[in-house]
């Protein structure tokens, strides 16, 4: 769904869909014969079918299936004791599990949400006995599982066509017609192939898509390649940025909320409170909430990651001001000094300390939570990670993983230097530094 919403906004001009996902997700209640007129409205267009059906499956290890004389869906009615372990959104899919459950009688209590990708080790390893599985996966000729059979046929079409905004018909005509041109072309046995050259082989998804258009068309494209010292340095950058804008925001912002905070107890209540409960919020769940305000792609994580920054720089703002020593107050009152000469020349040097504190954990936090930020579509590390868990990849997961926790220590390390020039050199040597 975060998809097609880009897709209507404009965000994006064209993705690869499922009919299955229109009509149960998507538009509910179409008709698989009116989405086109539905997606019309939208100012949408649909192209014709590509040519593989990518529906919905349960699977399960042939020795388990063959063990309890399982082969199809309604035979697991009789076996309540499996454990079933199902991607997170197929848990709540109109189709999904649910729906599966309440047409095929299901008694099963012990069923849990995990990733798709990972879900499939889990069978493998017996720590479930089902999963759903898309038809054309890999994994399946893989893990040369049993697909059980939609005895009451239950699921519905997922033929994978391309949505587009209509509005391209005009100013990209030769890119409609290009998609129009693969109607029909790939079907399951050769998206099941491609899959098994990514996902298996481990070749690079933009290899694995020239080879079958020179297979197909005569046609081939150069794909360009990247070293991994390359791709880090691209997806640092993509990284550094995130962090960098999200950040400087949030001290631009944290610092004056703390000290209002200080300053006026009842409004610091609500202030403290109010960026409590951003905190509490998952990470994930922010991310999604600032789509709908500013879209896909960098700027959905960047207002994520400078709310999520907000609470340490605005509380320990708060406490170095409000901990200031009662005698050290005294003093500063007796020069007869104004408010805002106070705060700059007294309160805000000996609350420094706590303030730098503060401005570290935001900037740890960060850097970590940044790595999210490749689930809407705006890069760095955590596209690696994603990619890796995808494929199975531990390369992938590493080189994305091991240079996030070297920018949160190089992090560290550039703020622990900051200190020795903010802080007085007095409140250093009292602390040891």
């Amino acid at each position: 769904r975060v998809v097609f919403e880009a897709l209507k906004r404009g965000d994006i001009d064209a993705y690869v869909e499922y009919t299955g996902t229109l009509t149960q997700e998507l538009l509910p209640g179409v008709a698989p014969a009116a989405i086109g007129s539905a997606l019309n409205g939208l100012g949408l267009s649909m192209s014709a079918p590509l040519g593989f059906n990518n529906t919905y499956a349960i699977g399960m290890q042939p020795e388990v299936a063959a063990r309890r004389g399982i082969r199809t869906i309604s035979d697991l009615g009789e076996h309540p004791d499996l454990a079933f372990g199902f991607a997170n959104e197929f848990m709540s899919r109109g189709d999904g599990w649910p729906a599966l459950r309440a047409r095929y009688r299901l008694p099963h209590e012990n069923v849990r949400g995990l990733d798709h990708d990972l879900a499939y080790r889990a069978l493998a390893s017996g720590q479930i006995a089902a999963t759903d599985l898309y038809s054309t996966d890999a994994e399946i000729r893989q893990y040369g599982l049993r697909v059980l059979e939609d005895d009451l046929r239950h699921f519905p079409d997922y033929s994978a066509v391309v949505l587009y905004r209509t509005s391209l018909e005009q100013t990209l005509p030769a890119a409609v017609e290009a998609w129009r041109s693969l109607a029909g072309r790939i079907d399951e046995s050769a998206m099941i192939a491609m899959n098994a050259r990514a996902k298996v082989d481990r070749v690079a998804e933009a290899e694995v898509a020239a080879g079958y258009l020179e297979q197909t068309f005569g046609e081939r494209d150069e794909v360009e390649t990247s070293t991994r010292t390359a791709r880090i340095w691209a997806r640092a950058k993509e990284h550094l940025l995130l962090v960098l804008l999200s950040l400087s925001a949030a001290v631009l912002m944290g610092i004056p909320l703390g000290i209002l905070a200080a300053k006026r107890r009842r409004a610091g209540q609500a202030i403290l409170a109010l960026t409590g409960v951003v905190q509490t919020v998952p990470s994930l769940a922010l991310l999604v909430f600032m789509i709908p305000l500013v879209g896909i792609g960098t700027w959905p994580a960047i207002a994520a990651l400078f709310l999520y920054s907000l609470l340490p720089i605005v509380r320990n703002t708060y406490q170095g001001i409000t901990g200031i020593a009662a005698d050290l107050r005294d003093s500063a009152d007796a020069l007869g000094l104004p408010p805002r000469t106070n705060l700059w020349r007294i309160e805000l040097p000996l609350a420094s300390p706590a303030i730098l504190a503060g401005v570290k954990t935001a900037a740890v936090i960060n850097v970590g939570t940044a790595t999210l930020g490749a689930l809407v579509g705006a890069g760095g590390f955590g596209q690696p990670i994603l990619t890796g868990i995808r494929l199975a990849d531990t390369s992938l997961i590493l080189e994305g993983a091991v240079p996030a926790a070297l920018l949160a220590l190089a992090a560290q390390g550039a703020l622990d230097l900051a200190e020795r020039v903010i802080v007085p050199k007095g409140l250093r040597l009292t602390r040891g530094r």
